[in-house]
């Protein structure tokens, strides 16, 4: 599989329409690649907060249209990232993946918010589907968003569904880079998956974002790490090596699952 991370440049000083013609021109020259991968909330920035109701629509509204178009134009999937999709009265953080036909073929809600007692975590209602998708002709792949990533029970949901992909578009900031590229190695290592993380750089509402997307395999290694402006990241994934490592060290085989928790134990 050949794959194009895009980590796109989102800050408050560049309009979001011009943002969207702009991306969607970048997606038009990933032509030959597989898979297009675009970061999280990239039209009105991942802690743009005051505008996600601004740029909140149904499914698939201006920004997804475009890139559906660009996706359509050079044929490839395309995760075309997170968008603030209006859901009745309910904002969700959704990601959209797209086909060579330009269609929506799955989208994923964020589950875990960010931002605790405020941002997202107050704004938005959280998703509860975690279904993965098989790309036809390569892999079955999992979508999270950001945050998820330092909830490792979900990956094995997804691992579970017989995921051997996982793609993370992100806009984690720079005061916790460590945190990314330790967090990162470590879905990939303990689910023996392929780990996408696509992230921005730029600066939102005074914060800085962190750069730094990642491309990692089923043993850790990092095959491919961006730095801390705008860029493309271009890799082939050789997709059997899953099934290998998973065999060379099955260690998914050796989980324990439904141990009783503390209150369910007999006492006395």
């Amino acid at each position: 599989m050949r794959i194009a991370a895009l980590q796109l440049r989102v800050d408050d000083s560049e309009p979001q329409a011009a943002r969207i013609e702009r991306v969607a021109a970048l997606v038009r020259e990933q032509r030959g690649f597989d898979l297009v991968v675009l970061p999280e909330l990239w039209v009105p920035g991942a802690f743009g907060y005051r505008g996600f109701e601004m740029s909140a629509s149904a499914l698939p509204g201006t920004a997804v249209t475009a890139i559906a178009d660009a996706a359509r134009e050079i044929g490839a999937h395309v995760l075309a990232g997170t968008f603030i999709e209006r859901d009745g009265a309910k904002l969700h953080n959704t990601a959209v993946l797209l086909s060579p036909a330009g269609e929506i073929v799955h989208t994923y809600r964020k589950i875990h918010l960010f931002g605790f007692d405020h941002g997202e975590a107050r704004v938005l209602a959280a998703g509860t589907d975690t279904s993965a998708y098989e790309i036809p002709g390569f892999s079955t792949m999992a979508m999270t968003t950001c945050y998820d990533l330092r909830f490792p029970e979900l990956y094995r949901i997804f691992v579970n569904e017989g995921a051997e992909l996982v793609v993370i578009p992100t806009g984690w900031p720079a005061a916790r880079l460590e945190h990314w590229l330790t967090l990162t190695r470590a879905r990939a290592i303990e689910n023996q998956v392929f780990l996408i993380g696509c992230n921005q750089v730029g600066l939102q509402e005074g914060v800085e974002l962190a750069g730094h997307s990642v491309v990692i395999d089923p043993w850790g290694e990092v095959l491919a790490e961006a730095g801390v402006g705008e860029e493309v990241l271009t890799l082939d994934l050789d997709l059997a090596t899953v099934a290998k490592t998973r065999a060379d060290f099955p260690v998914l085989h050796d989980r324990v699952l439904g141990l009783p928790t503390p209150s369910a134990r007999t006492r006395g």
